[in-house]
């Protein structure tokens, strides 16, 4: 088939990369530019320079402008495939080609729909992510689902982990719509919109723990937001301090959360909400932290014999 890409970073370069091995003739590749924004540092393999590597056109833009519109047209595809196209795509373009366009979904729609649905589904302690395809229509991440796989998320799973399994779904599920499109055998289920759940990017106060939360919340917390990503951090005699390895305690602390207690378990311990004001529960271990001039160092290093208090969120800060 004659295909047209929109797509950008790791996400876009396995789709390209899988059509490609697929054996489809791409008659053009759109992309984003690249830029200095710590996302787009991240999971970088380059759309463009794979496409140029191919020998295949490519359109260079932010956004879905006249110049691509008309790079569109002449490039004359049969179906356009998306994935991690950043901007909004207009009906002028999704309903260009005779079949369309085809959108790949970090997320099990019709459940998280919109951004980072992977770390807002492990932050929900969901069973399961995985990826789906879908026809595009003017509904955000709507039209229907024509392929879906969905992998199990386990106890020890950080974002990270979990983008790294979904990732390779892509090649299975975007050669499998292809081929179901070129031979006439390509089925969609409607998506319910009673179902559908919609997510917002994530701002930085929404990494700032909150130790007030029970510490299995805290030590998820740390966990969704694994390295590439930015860290669940606290702020601790006016240094930011990132977290980036964590557990719960064994044993129970009681007291104010946020306290800074004793040495334990590998680490040190931080009191955390309760159901009882005051009562005992279980304290998130801090183990592994990042100053703010990128040294790693173990929380018993950090925190030596200084106790003390971890400054609460404040809607200031928000």
């Amino acid at each position: 088939m004659r295909v047209a890409l929109f797509g950008f970073q790791t996400w876009g370069h396995r789709t390209l990369s899988a059509i490609i091995g697929a054996g489809h003739e791409v008659v053009l590749v759109v992309t984003h530019p690249k830029s200095d924004h710590p996302y787009e540092q991240m999971w970088s393999d380059s759309v463009e320079d794979l496409a140029r590597d191919n020998g295949i056109p490519v359109h260079v833009t932010a956004r879905a402008d006249d110049a691509a519109l008309t790079a569109l047209r002449e490039a004359d595809p049969e179906v356009i495939v998306a994935n991690n196209w950043r901007t909004w795509l207009p009906p002028e373009i999704f309903d260009l080609p005779r079949h369309g366009a085809l959108n790949v979904h970090d997320g099990l729609l019709p459940h998280y729909a919109g951004f980072s649905p992977i770390l807002w589904a492990l932050l929900n302690r969901e069973s399961h992510v995985g990826v789906t395809v879908h026809r595009m229509d003017a509904t955000l991440d709507g039209g229907p689902v024509i392929a879906q796989q969905a992998i199990p998320v386990g106890p020890t799973d950080t974002t990270t982990t979990l983008v790294e399994k979904t990732v390779d779904l892509i090649e299975p599920l975007i050669v499998r719509a292809l081929e179901g499109l070129a031979d006439g055998t390509l089925t969609g289920i409607e998506q319910d919109p009673t179902r559908a759940t919609y997510f917002h990017k994530r701002g930085d106060h929404e990494s700032r723990i909150d130790f007030t939360a029970p510490a299995e919340d805290v030590e998820l917390l740390i966990r969704a937001q694994s390295d590439p990503y930015p860290n669940a951090h606290f702020d601790f005699r006016g240094q930011r301090v990132r977290a980036l390895s964590a557990h719960v305690s064994r044993g129970r602390f009681g007291g104010t959360p946020g306290r800074v207690t004793i040495p334990h378990e590998g680490g040190v311990a931080v009191v955390c909400g309760s159901p009882v004001r005051n009562a005992p529960a279980p304290a998130i271990v801090l183990e592994t932290l990042r100053l703010d001039d990128g040294s790693e160092v173990p929380a018993t290093e950090f925190f030596g014999t200084r106790g003390g208090y971890i400054r609460p969120t404040t809607t200031h800060d928000i």
